[in-house]
């Protein structure tokens, strides 16, 4: 079976999936309406059994009309609005990178079109390609070496089976050699999970904190925010802000205290309330880089201290729409901090989504979410495979009418 064809029966059931899934919801919100109106009408010929025969009458009466409690039901029953429908991940990477695609999948068009034969000319052009999409020099030059290789061992010569073959590199570069797929947060199941978030101001940590908050509190869990970020302006806001939207407690002190102390109360509220999440926010001056990372080393170790093998993730939030500037940042970080995941945020917001693979490939840190709009919805899980679908939506569309 052919990449574009198993990407393309992988989405394609979980769209249906979806489909089904919003259907049932509606099917079970509309039997409870009915059910609640059908408790109604009994508890009204109930109450007027004082007079039997004014009560007889009147169901004889009702019974003879067209059963307007049960049309007006199903004619006034709400649906979901467009933002408030469930959309499959395949829908959310393809809105999200429309950008990117129409950018990038132009181009390796248009050089599919320029020639007519795999050759030097050819990889030429597309790595200069792939580095306008911020895929960065390096994993460029592995992967045109893959693709070469590729070439000569499929003895490929016509140069429109070139996008698929493109595409499966993507993942495969992405992946690497230990092909651990999808990953979300590290999160204890034992006890209070700890997640620190760190990133320069203006990345959208605050906000990806509030929508991460959102996300584990639809999966069931009580969450916590710790407002560490005491020295930007309105940072401490802006956290109190997401907390009553979500509808979760935040932890805080005055603009100008010390983050590491805001942290130790956050864990021991966290402790006496049985939270199960801790989401720490955290300053982000990057021109004081020295005294940021001693801040940051500093809250690691009270959080350590209080909660063994904590914090349980550290969250490095980039700025997709930043391209190489984001790379630069994550490389500052993770010499300075044991990062263990990326939220790469607006990447919707930009042409030159490839920064994923960059920072994937050469620093070997996991792109674990990405954000693909401004909904509180739209903090996705990166999966390598949605993300290479969202790529290439326009060409397996072409396939499939082909």
């Amino acid at each position: 079976m052919s990449f574009f064809k198993k990407l393309k029966d992988k989405f394609t059931k979980q769209e249906e999936t979806v489909e089904e899934s919003q259907a049932l919801e509606h099917k079970d919100e509309s039997n409870e309406s009915n059910e609640t109106e059908e408790s109604a009408e009994a508890e009204t010929v109930e109450d007027s059994s004082e007079d039997n025969a004014e009560a007889v009458t009147a169901v004889e009466e009702s019974e003879s009309d067209e059963e307007p409690s049960i049309q007006s039901v199903e004619e006034t029953q709400p649906e979901l609005l467009p933002e408030e429908k469930k959309e499959s991940i395949a829908d959310k990477f393809k809105k999200g990178l429309s950008k990117t695609r129409n950018n990038f999948s132009s181009k390796v068009n248009d050089l599919v079109a320029k020639y007519r034969k795999v050759d030097e000319d050819f990889f030429e052009e597309l790595e200069e390609i792939l580095i306008g999409a911020d895929v960065g020099v390096n994993t460029v030059m592995e992967l045109i070496e893959e693709l070469e290789m590729e070439v000569k061992r499929r003895n490929i010569k016509d140069t429109s089976e070139m996008r698929e073959v493109i595409s499966e590199k993507l993942v495969e570069i992405y992946q690497g050699d230990e092909n651990e797929g999808v990953q979300e947060l590290n999160v204890n199941n034992d006890g209070l999970s700890v997640v620190l978030f760190v990133g320069v101001n203006g990345v959208g940590k605050t906000t990806t904190i509030g929508k991460m908050a959102h996300r584990l509190k639809q999966e069931g869990k009580t969450v916590m925010l710790a407002a560490g970020d005491t020295f930007r302006a309105g940072a401490i806001e802006q956290l109190e802000v997401w907390g009553e939207r979500v509808g979760v407690d935040v932890i805080k002190h005055s603009a100008g205290s010390d983050p590491a102390a805001v942290v130790y109360d956050a864990v021991q509220a966290a402790k006496a309330r049985g939270v199960d999440v801790l989401l720490c926010d955290t300053a982000g001056r990057l021109q004081n880089k020295v005294n940021l990372m001693n801040e940051l080393s500093k809250v690691k170790k009270v959080i350590s201290r209080e909660v063994p093998d904590a914090p349980h993730d550290v969250m490095l939030v980039l700025d997709a729409t930043t391209g190489q500037n984001a790379m630069s940042q994550a490389k500052t970080f993770s010499e300075t901090t044991d990062v263990t995941g990326i939220v790469l945020t607006k990447l919707d917001g930009t042409a030159k989504g490839g920064i994923v693979l960059a920072i994937r490939n050469e620093l070997n840190i996991p792109v674990k979410y990405v954000g693909l709009g401004e909904k509180m919805t739209d903090l996705q899980t990166f999966d390598p495979d949605a993300f290479v679908y969202g790529l290439f939506a326009d060409m397996l569309e072409e396939t499939e009418e082909a």
